[in-house]
């Protein structure tokens, strides 16, 4: 039967030394699961910062960052509703793809009146820094989707739709220079 006893007994964790205000404490150890949570964290932390930080194996923040702005911009400008600025056409006139879809465009439908080489005949030069309607690219947007009834330019928004619209505004744009007041 004693060792009934020892069982029955309740082992206390020690008191440490100290106390402060009269406060005494355990020395108590800290569980296991909380041990192994710390340990793994610090573990994690370190494969993560070699592996992201240190060997260029994964994508920094700056790439994700990136990533995740060219995605939205693409879906933006698939909207519908989305309206292009200038420096937008300006940016697409350097892109070749869009130029040459741009220069399709323009030798489809509009080379018979301003020349192959955007030098005019029954329209107006697209290459002369003279513009009767603004030399903004919005503005060429504008008079492209509308057309000038009264110049005998016939609106090709409907036609063309915004995309080659805005192909053919770059292809223009890209025998120009960008004003020094837009650069």
């Amino acid at each position: 039967m004693p060792n009934d006893n020892k069982q029955n007994e309740v082992k206390e964790d020690p008191i440490r030394e100290h106390t402060f205000d009269g406060i005494e404490e355990y020395d108590k150890k800290l569980p296991n699961w909380w041990l192994f949570t710390l340990y793994a964290s610090i573990v994690f932390s370190f494969v993560y910062w070699i592996y992201y930080e240190q060997s260029g194996i994964g994508k920094s923040s700056e790439e994700n960052l990136a990533i995740e702005l060219a995605r939205i911009e693409t879906v933006k400008r698939a909207s519908p509703s989305y309206v292009m600025g200038d420096t937008e056409l300006w940016e697409m006139s350097w892109d070749k793809s869009v130029v040459s879809n741009g220069k399709a465009t323009y030798i489809a439908f509009c080379v018979s009146c301003h020349g192959a080489n955007l030098e005019g005949g029954i329209g107006l030069s697209l290459v002369d820094d003279t513009w009767v309607i603004g030399g903004n690219p919005t503005d060429i947007v504008k008079m492209v989707t509308d057309g000038s009834p009264a110049k005998g330019m016939m609106p090709w928004g409907t036609i063309l739709g915004d995309k080659k619209i805005s192909e053919v505004v770059a292809f223009i744009l890209n025998h120009h220079e960008i004003p020094a007041e837009e650069s």
